[in-house]
């Protein structure tokens, strides 16, 4: 059970705890974008011409500053109901099963009204974000997203940018890796062809004259197509018997 001197304590440090965030309260709504319109934030007349993007710094302005307050009403319920609690004679005690709070926990949060077994905020939700039932994490540490798997683009435009750099560090990555340079080394063709085998085959100016020319590339890609059993990555392609694309008509 909590002495009278160990009330004392955490009864000031309560409402030294109140008079701070209701000061922070008063100072946000006097000095953020609270109170002002997003029209007065900017100093234009309409806001109609603007793209969105412009308007960015002063979303995130207001919005941080609606998140703070919320968080600091949140906190000063708290104190509030702690405050209360010491005056009912119930304070120390946990709220859902009635055991003595240890005092080593009511040091750290003095605003807190449950013991540690009872704790709301260490309930973890369950729930994950519906975006995930369409985005998928990278594979590995390339650029290469499979959710299409009947195309296979292993060198498309984004992949291209990000080698110039992205926000990622290192620690957002598998592996070791001896600088910045190398983070993205797997799945790269030094060659800069989109597909693996554009680098053995070729065919003159008008598309004709479609010729193999025999190289390491060239073994590499029929033994993966070998040991898949397969006519291309994206599995049997249906016979035809011209291309649209380069064949004349043969009328």
């Amino acid at each position: 059970m909590l002495t009278n001197e160990q009330i004392s304590r955490l009864k000031k440090e309560l409402n030294d705890e109140k008079k701070s965030l209701e000061s922070q309260l008063q100072v946000n709504k006097e000095g953020s974008l609270e109170g002002a319109s997003a029209r007065d934030t900017v100093g234009e007349l309409s806001l109609y011409d603007n793209h969105p993007a412009d308007m960015g710094s002063e979303l995130y302005e207001r919005e941080k500053d609606f998140a703070l307050e919320e968080h600091h009403d949140s906190e000063l319920n708290k104190v509030n109901a702690a405050l209360q609690a010491i005056e009912d004679g119930s304070y120390g005690k946990c709220k859902e099963c009635g055991s003595e709070i240890q005092y080593e926990r009511l040091e750290v949060i003095p605003a807190t009204l449950y013991c540690k077994e009872h704790s709301p905020e260490q309930n973890v939700p369950g729930d994950r974000p519906v975006e995930e039932d369409v985005l998928e994490p990278a594979h590995g540490n390339t650029f290469q997203h499979h959710q299409f798997r009947e195309v296979v683009d292993n060198e498309d435009s984004f992949q291209e940018v990000a080698r110039f750099g992205t926000s990622e560090t290192p620690s957002d990555l598998r592996g070791d890796y001896e600088d910045y340079n190398s983070l993205y080394n797997e799945g790269h063709d030094d060659e800069g062809f989109t597909e693996d085998y554009e680098t053995f085959i070729g065919n003159d100016l008008e598309g004709k004259e479609r010729k193999v020319y025999p190289s390491k590339k060239q073994e590499e890609y029929e033994a993966m197509l070998d040991e898949n059993d397969i006519e291309a990555p994206y599995g049997d392609v249906p016979y035809h018997e011209t291309d649209g694309y380069v064949d004349e008509d043969k009328d």
